[in-house]
């Protein structure tokens, strides 16, 4: 909104070129956004307490729990309110990368809304029923994907030969010039590409799938591309979900992924930097920046008050939402195979409590009686049945996602 405002005013007031600069809207996003979660944050908690908005703590069995019980939750409401806010103060919102992450902020935020609200007002512990959390998730994977798969505006970009450039119809190539006069001249590319980890040469593209089938299949690419992006916001966005179990849990690690999907979309979206790095320049993804210093704010300023002991809960209107964004910011930047790696955290909750159900419904029908391999599912409540206090737990956790967010940064070089 500013961004906009500042540019039809020009010149005329001091300073407007400033909001030209995506690193300054990006810093001012973190800033307000840090605002918007301590101060306003405190006015939720109060308000939630006042409606009695607590939620109900299993029953581990262990010192200290019942402390929590009570505590407020929906909390996710402090997040998703100092992401939208700054991002429509500073980001251009003519940009499609910022439309699509806000639709996806508001679509995954409302289910999870909803599922708070009926655990908590309508005391259904059950919540929203699954089946129409997944519908949810599928419908925003069909928007994501099918808008990034044929909208127009979201392309990328490959630099050529000037010898081939000079045989291409300008209308398709984009030139930058550097200071020293090094001329690049980069060819427009509406394709379904992604990139591989560790890889050189590391471009993927979703049709080669369907080329094994002959040339006529590749106009089908469109429905796997769109199946990938479904399954990929699915599971990251309920692995999100499933880790929110302890204080700041969910939110400091969610905290190290944005800020590395932060770095990724920057170079991503920068032609210097990519073309140095010789990673695929996308553009106009630059422009996620912005929204990604807002959540990352978000994130930081909600911690403050979800450290133990937590002092409200974020429910599934946060996690929900958390998970999702940051599948779809993967998504944009092209990077959703590093998914499992900078994810890994949501990864290995999410296996813990497969492997647990799996394994407890195998041994029942084959000997009787259910079995586990953990002491409890999800993983964290395995180490606090171990008897490892849950803060430890937590900055276990964080330590582990800031190696997995290294690894993922160093992926731009390591091939």
């Amino acid at each position: 909104m500013l961004y906009h405002l500042f540019d039809w005013l020009g010149a005329s007031v001091p300073g407007a070129g400033l909001f030209g600069f995506i690193s300054f809207r990006a810093a001012m996003a973190v800033f307000v956004s840090l605002l918007i979660s301590l101060w306003w944050g405190k006015g939720i908690i109060n308000l939630l307490r006042r409606m009695q908005v607590g939620e109900t703590v299993r029953d581990l069995g262990l010192e200290g729990q019942v402390q929590k019980q009570g505590t407020p939750t929906m909390g996710g409401l402090i997040i998703l309110s100092a992401t939208i806010i700054p991002t429509l103060l500073f980001a251009r919102l003519d940009n499609i990368y910022i439309l699509l992450l806000l639709v996806a902020t508001v679509w995954l935020g409302a289910i999870g809304f909803i599922d708070d609200y009926i655990k908590v007002f309508k005391k259904d512990k059950r919540g929203l029923a699954g089946k129409f959390k997944v519908v949810g998730q599928v419908g925003v994977g069909i928007i994501i994907g099918a808008t990034v798969y044929f909208h127009p505006e979201i392309r990328t970009r490959v630099e050529v030969p000037e010898v081939l450039a000079s045989q291409l119809d300008e209308s398709a190539l984009h030139t930058v010039t550097e200071e020293d006069g090094t001329v690049h001249y980069l060819l427009n590319r509406k394709s379904p590409n992604t990139t591989i980890p560790f890889i050189k040469d590391n471009e993927f593209n979703y049709s080669s799938i369907l080329g094994l089938f002959g040339r006529n299949a590749r106009q089908y690419t469109w429905i796997i591309y769109i199946l990938v992006v479904i399954f990929i916001i699915t599971a990251v966005s309920n692995g999100a979900n499933i880790t929110d179990g302890l204080d700041g849990l969910a939110t400091g690690t969610s905290a190290i992924m944005v800020m590395t999907l932060g770095i990724l979309a920057y170079v991503s979206g920068n032609v210097i930097f990519s073309d140095y790095l010789n990673i695929m320049y996308i553009p106009g993804s630059g422009e996620l920046a912005v929204f990604i210093g807002a959540l990352l704010g978000a994130c930081i300023g909600f911690l403050w008050y979800n450290a133990y002991p937590a002092q409200v809960f974020m429910g599934d209107t946060g996690s929900l939402a958390l998970g999702g964004i940051i599948a779809t910011l993967a998504i944009l930047v092209r990077k959703e195979l590093l998914i499992p790696v900078l994810c890994g955290i949501f990864l290995v909750e999410n296996l813990s409590v497969v492997a647990q159900v799996s394994y407890f419904k195998y041994t029942k029908r084959k000997y009787g009686e259910g079995r586990r391999i953990l002491r409890m599912s999800p993983l964290h409540h395995h180490y606090q049945k171990l008897g490892i206090h849950e803060s430890k737990i937590v900055s276990r956790f964080w330590i582990v996602g800031i190696m997995l967010a290294v690894v993922s940064i160093v992926t731009l070089k390591l091939r």
